[in-house]
């Protein structure tokens, strides 16, 4: 995104997604219609890929998160851990990952136990040895990718 003008408005839009267009067009010093066109644009070329609610995981009943690391258990078969894994929903995010192991799994699940069942589960499904970090405590996630426009 070469456009000074798109990246403040992606920023402004990254930090406060529910800014209204009048909002945004105060901020960024455009109309409200240039600011919808511009909006427009950055969503269809796919810079803007969506928009969504964030919850409170111990809110929803999903105070416990881990992050797993999946190594294969035979390295010959075909690595398609993360097509195999995509039907658990307790997975939050799959990265393919430089090091020992080959990928790492973000998860949040509502207790030890369901923790147990889900890493009983990916060893099953995927066929891999798995590595489990359990998060104490989160300080910061789901920052804005770029910094608030000045």
């Amino acid at each position: 995104m070469d456009d000074p003008v798109d990246m403040r408005l992606a920023a402004a839009v990254s930090n406060d997604p529910r800014a209204t267009l009048a909002q945004l067009s105060e901020r960024i010093g455009l109309s409200s219609s240039a600011v919808q066109a511009r909006l427009k644009r950055l969503e269809h070329s796919g810079v803007i890929s969506g928009y969504r609610a964030v919850l409170d995981p111990e809110a929803v009943g999903k105070p416990l998160s881990a992050f797993i690391e999946i190594t294969p258990l035979d390295p010959a078969q075909p690595d398609t851990a993360p097509e195999l894994l995509e039907h658990l929903t307790a997975i939050e995010a799959c990265h393919s990952i430089a090091g020992e192991a080959s990928y790492m799994l973000f998860v949040r699940v509502g207790s030890p136990r369901e923790l147990e069942a889900l890493i009983r589960d990916i060893r099953h499904a995927a066929s891999v040895n798995t590595r489990t970090t359990v998060v104490l405590q989160t300080f910061y996630e789901q920052r804005p990718i770029l910094p608030p426009p000045v």
